[in-house]
Parts: structure tokens; C-alpha cells; sequence
């Protein structure tokens, strides 16, 4: 599966993406705003910084001008996909994105339906918001397994993106159930390396090593 991060932080993409373990980015309005910079000037600089995906999401809510604003972030870099949302709107502009080979993000997924029609629109990605759903007491998870069930059946390319992604055990539970793709903010890439086990077998393995006096180098 692969990692793509949630965020407009500059410094939070350079530090991870050194890692080789990201493989993509997602931003929205609401995580520019947050990081108090341009939004043309950001998408460009992150856009330039990572090889796979960055996901720049439009502001408009009418077709044309979502139309217009999606080719305007497409032509930043040749691994942008343009983010709409799953409106009448935002399916229609994602079709004539998808037909002139413009990647687009469909985000604010909530149920199987609205993923079916995403992925007839062409989209690359569907970004179901589990995390929104588990918070009124629904199933997150179990709307990502009926979206990867529904496209395996159908053999749809739309790219399940598992989106507002709250901890580890929703990452772990993606995985588990075929999702293609999980967002996750910083803070979660950090707490997927970590258990207490590891940190006391490396403890004890320092601990010995220091004892017999000796160096690799």
C-alpha cells in the first residue's frame, strides 16, 4: 500500500520524503490556510520536491470554474491531481479532466454509491473520509471494503485513497483490507515506527554491546 502525506508543511514533506517511504502528498485549502503561505507557490514547491502524486484541491463549486481552476493546478506539474469534490460539479469536471489525461482526486467520499460514480467519471483516486465517519459512530472501514469490493468487481483503476486517517490502526486496517492508497498527517508516519518492544530490545542490545568495549569502525 502505498503512503502518501496529509499536509502543507514544508519542512514536515522534506523531513519524510528523505526517508523513501512517501510516495505522494495530499493537501486542501484548509491545510494551505493552516500553513499561512500562497497556495500556487506551495502546490508548485511540493509538487517539486516529491515524485509521486500531489493532490491540489479546486475552491470552486460550479463546473466551469472548477473546470478552470483544475487545469490552472494541473499545469503546476506533470504529477498534480487536481481534487474535486463529490458533487454534480465535481464529477463532471473530474470526466473532462480524466479525458484530457489530467489525474483527479475525487475527496469528501462517504458512502459506496458516490465511489461507484466517481470511478465512472474516470477518477485515478477516491478519497473516502473514514475518520469523519467513525466520529458519528459509522463504519469507516467497512466503507472502504465495500469501495475496494465494488471496483474488483468491476475491475474499475480507481485508486482507493483512504483519507482523514486518525492513528496506526486505521493505516493497519487499510492495508488488511486492500486499500491502495492511505493519507496520513505526520504525526502518524512517526507513530508507525514506534513499539515499546523495539525500544526495550535496542536498550538491551546498546547495553551489552557497550559492555564488551568494542567498535564496528
Amino acid at each position: 500500500m502505498k503512503l502518501f502525506l496529509d499536509t502543507a508543511e514544508i519542512d514536515d514533506i522534506a523531513a519524510l520524503n528523505s526517508t523513501g517511504l512517501i510516495d505522494g502528498v495530499t493537501t486542501n485549502p484548509s491545510l494551505i490556510a493552516k500553513s499561512g503561505r500562497d497556495m500556487v507557490e506551495t502546490i508548485a514547491e511540493i509538487s517539486g520536491m516529491v515524485d509521486g502524486p500531489v493532490s491540489a484541491e479546486v475552491t470552486a463549486t460550479d463546473s466551469d470554474e472548477m473546470l478552470a481552476e483544475g487545469r490552472k493546478l494541473a499545469a503546476i506539474a506533470e504529477n498534480i491531481a487536481v481534487k474535486v469534490p463529490l458533487t454534480p460539479s465535481g464529477l463532471a469536471t473530474c470526466k473532462a479532466l480524466a479525458d484530457d489525461g489530467i489525474m483527479v482526486n475525487v475527496t469528501l467520499c462517504f458512502s459506496p454509491a458516490q465511489a461507484l460514480l466517481a470511478a465512472k467519471a474516470g477518477a485515478r483516486f477516491i478519497s473516502p473520509f473514514i475518520g469523519r465517519l467513525d466520529d458519528l459512530g459509522r463504519d469507516g472501514m467497512g466503507l472502504i471494503a465495500d469501495i475496494v469490493t465494488i471496483y474488483a468487481n468491476y475491475d474499475y483503476p480507481t485508486e482507493v485513497l483512504v483519507a482523514s486517517v486518525r492513528g496506526v490502526q486505521h493505516v493497519v486496517d487499510a492495508a488488511l483490507i486492500g486499500a491502495d492508497v492511505a493519507t496520513v498527517p505526520p504525526s502518524v508516519i512517526h507513530a508507525m515506527y514506534k513499539h515499546p518492544m523495539t525500544d526495550k530490545g535496542l536498550e538491551a542490545f546498546l547495553s551489552d554491546w557497550a559492555k564488551t568495549g568494542q567498535s564496528i569502525l
